[in-house]
């Protein structure tokens, strides 16, 4: 009997002995998963091609909001060719406590309108890294403004026309930079400056553009509406990829934010729409602590 009952309790610690090992493997697996999250964002700075990149993102559902992070490349995502300015979507591996993205595509701006296939100019977008052709236009005061007196300044530059009809295209250019304005109202005029260059010039008078910018609440200190000679336009918009074809009273037109950095280079440039006002902030914000 005392022989029995001695082996009882060697009999259950060996069951609990199987039951934790049991579970332990379990947690052991799970600790091992490489966990994965997928978004969108905008490439504020390229600090070792194939390495490491800065990219101000949208949230990870579940997992991180969105903010401007440095995320180091592996596999496939290293022989991505990133640039500033490029709109990508990615996935980031998360394992005990690392994490780098694993898969990152360049989003390409929507397709050019057919029609603007049919516009005579040979367009010539400067490379991020070069020098900005040097220009003169007059903003919507009456005044001349040249790119080589806003040297030692971040310059900002984007592209409409006042008759736009779309709000998701010109307006949301103006409405971008709006809140730009908010975010950056300490450095304005003083080393930061936004340039709007509307690419119908016939219609869009220092006076037009006046009357758009108050309408829109716009402008102000830093901020210029631009227009001027249309060969100087077509000049500007030449080095800044903007294609525009007239039809039927309206513009056909490619979109296109730019960020001059201070000595006068293209540091980065935004191609379409699809972006937000505080990713489009970051890569400012980005050039300016440079």
């Amino acid at each position: 009997m005392n022989s029995h009952e001695s082996t009882k309790p060697r009999k259950r610690e060996n069951n609990v002995s199987s039951f934790r090992v049991f579970v332990a493997f379990p947690l052991l697996f799970a600790s091992a998963c490489i966990h994965h999250y997928t978004t969108s964002g905008l490439v504020l700075q390229v600090q070792k091609p194939g390495a490491s990149v800065t990219i101000s993102h949208d949230a990870f559902p579940g997992f991180m909001d969105a903010m401007a992070m440095p995320f180091d490349l592996k596999g496939a995502a290293r022989r991505v060719a990133l640039t500033p300015g490029d709109r990508v979507t990615f996935r980031l591996a998360v394992k005990r406590g690392r994490s780098w993205v694993d898969r990152l595509h360049v989003i390409s701006a929507a397709p050019a309108d057919a029609g603007l296939l049919q516009t005579p100019t040979t367009h010539v977008l400067v490379p991020v890294g070069s020098p900005i052709p040097e220009f003169e236009l007059i903003d919507q005061t009456g005044a001349a403004v040249a790119l080589s007196s806003l040297k030692a300044k971040v310059v900002a530059v984007n592209f409409i026309y006042s008759r736009c009809p779309l709000p998701d295209y010109c307006p949301r250019m103006v409405e971008n930079f709006r809140a730009l304005r908010t975010r950056f109202a300490d450095r304005m005029d003083r080393d930061l400056v936004f340039l709007t260059v509307s690419f119908d010039p016939q219609y869009d008078t220092p006076e037009i553009l006046a009357r758009y910018a108050a309408s829109r609440r716009a402008g102000g200190r830093g901020w210029h509406f631009l227009t001027g000679d249309p060969a100087k336009i077509e000049r500007v918009c030449d080095a800044f990829g903007i294609q525009y074809f007239a039809d039927e009273g309206l513009i056909t037109h490619s979109l296109q934010t730019a960020v001059i950095d201070r000595d006068g280079r293209l540091a980065a440039t935004v191609e379409g729409k699809d972006f937000t006002p505080r990713q489009l902030g970051d890569l400012v914000e980005a050039v300016l602590n440079r």
